[in-house]
């Protein structure tokens, strides 16, 4: 099942904003259009990286893996949104762990019972996740005693991006993806395992000139989109009495990671699980050593002066999600229950979320 048809929200959203209609309803219409964009664009790219070999092939599924949480996040930044993006930083993370790999542990678990899967990927990217907490802790350790947060978010960006180079380098040299579906497909081959073909972009059948038109058509029309969701997204978090920490977190980061959390389910419903890993663990690797540096980096050409300076409550989810997710990989084995717990974490966070007030600092 596609999700292709969400894309009749475009039109809609766009009636919906030259007409002026109610941001609530702006918002939601262009969130449902950003879905099945994000999906096309992961489409796309695994089908030009099916005509560039395995290593730059993996490495370009990889690094466009997080555009649309980069797009959006970019355009939010535009609209002086720093508190929505930083949050939506943390929603990624902690939606891609808790919500995204819980509803695919639990989908694959009712299907099949217990499954096993191959932990090592799953826990080398838990391991650069918490060199990523760590990022997120130092500017908040440093707060009252360091003479600009922004200057310290810079710093540790730098080093958070020199990771994810070494990734890259690491991907070259041993011909071996790190992040993602592509790396979880390598762990099945190693395994004599046959990964679902039906994810390949290769196996759509389009052509190079195809693929390209398409992610530079997705590409544009996800821009738009972006812009006229992040238009709305306050005054719709303020019609519906949320706060910009809550909105970003939950409905910010869930649009974002949409398309990924649907192909996760879908993995792990056809009993490949290392692939749900690769997308929903992976994913939230690259959010912390990709996008957050990226998005600390633009916004020191705009002048927004976006710093890596959480809240605490924030910073307590990140950790634990983490915490809980190298424990659930642990021994290479998961079943419904496994993925019921790790949506039972997600919901308790979410209602901690929804009742920290907004005079609370981000």
């Amino acid at each position: 099942m596609r999700l292709n048809w969400l894309l009749i929200f475009i039109p809609v959203a766009l009636g919906l904003y030259w007409a002026g209609a109610r941001p609530t309803l702006v918002f939601l219409a262009s969130a449902l259009a950003i879905v099945p964009l994000a999906g096309l664009m992961g489409d796309a790219t695994e089908s030009l990286a099916s005509y560039m070999g395995p290593t730059y092939g993996g490495l370009l599924s990889a690094t466009l893996g997080n555009a649309p949480e980069i797009i959006v996040g970019l355009f939010a930044l535009r609209q002086g949104l720093v508190d929505v993006v930083k949050a939506s930083l943390t929603g990624s993370i902690i939606g891609n762990l808790l919500l995204g790999l819980g509803l695919c542990l639990f989908a694959g678990g009712v299907k099949w019972g217990e499954q096993e899967f191959n932990s090592k990927s799953a826990r080398r990217n838990a391991g650069l996740l918490m060199l990523a907490a760590i990022g997120l802790i130092i500017p908040a350790v440093f707060h009252f005693s360091a003479s600009s947060d922004q200057e310290i978010s810079v710093h540790i960006s730098a080093v958070l991006f020199f990771v994810y180079c070494g990734s890259i380098v690491l991907t070259l040299r041993n011909q071996k993806a790190v992040f993602g579906v592509a790396a979880a497909e390598e762990e099945l081959q190693e395994q004599g395992k046959v990964p679902l073909q039906e994810h390949a972009g290769g196996e759509l059948g389009w052509s190079k000139n195809r693929a390209l038109t398409v992610l530079g058509v997705v590409t544009a029309a996800m821009a738009f989109m972006s812009e006229i969701m992040t238009d709305a997204i306050q005054p719709a978090a303020d019609a519906m009495g949320l706060t910009p920490l809550f909105a970003g977190v939950f409905l910010l980061a869930i649009v974002g990671n949409a398309a990924e959390t649907f192909n996760s389910i879908r993995f792990a419903r056809a009993n490949q699980v290392e692939l749900a890993l690769g997308v929903t663990v992976g994913a939230s690797s690259q959010v912390a050593l990709l996008v957050a540096p990226v998005l600390v980096f633009f916004s020191m050409l705009i002048g927004q002066d976006m710093d890596l300076l959480f809240s605490p409550f924030e910073i307590i989810a990140v950790m634990l999600a983490v915490v809980v997710t190298r424990d659930l990989v642990r021994d290479g084995q998961s079943s419904w229950f496994d993925g019921l717990l790790l949506i039972g974490v997600y919901c308790i966070l979410g209602i901690g979320f929804f009742y920290i007030p907004a005079a609370t600092p981000s």
